[in-house]
């Protein structure tokens, strides 16, 4: 039987460079040092778990966090993740979340951005390519902030 209270705190997952993702989480501060965690995740019910094969550790050596390779988001595509923690031999229960993968995307910066200022006074003409996604197939889905700056 597991106890019933995890170290868990501010689990946060965020998909970058596309494919990349890195889920991180705060340990409880009272949480003893021999404990330690054990991320899973799936994008479907159907599918059994994936262990983390890439943990990040803090200065006791417990996973706070795991880096995932070649993720990959399809419309609408749910994440589910498990964290179980063992402390002293026994199983805690686990933490559990689910985020919609779309959500948590860092898109990059806008590509081949350029500027053609003419001799007219005040006219400049800015253009760019839109971020690299692997789930955004139409460019009517983004929105853009220009700031000038006089100099």
């Amino acid at each position: 039987a597991g106890m019933n209270v995890t170290g868990i705190e501010n689990f946060v997952c965020v998909i970058y460079n596309i494919s990349f993702m890195n889920c991180t989480w705060h340990v409880d501060m009272n949480t003893s040092g021999d404990t330690q965690y054990f991320l899973y995740w799936k994008t479907s019910r159907k599918e059994d778990f994936l262990r983390c094969q890439n943990y990040m550790k803090d200065n006791c050596g417990r996973h706070t966090g795991c880096r995932f390779q070649n993720v990959t988001i399809e419309e609408n595509r749910k994440a589910y993740f498990l964290v179980n923690e063992s402390r002293n031999g026994q199983n805690i229960l686990p933490y559990r979340k689910t985020i919609n993968l779309y959500e948590i995307e860092k898109l990059t910066p806008p590509l081949n951005v350029t500027v053609n200022c003419t001799g007219v006074p005040h006219s400049c003409e800015i253009q760019w390519q839109p971020p690299r996604t692997s789930h955004v197939k139409r460019d009517i889905c983004f929105k853009y902030e220009i700031v000038i700056e006089k100099k």
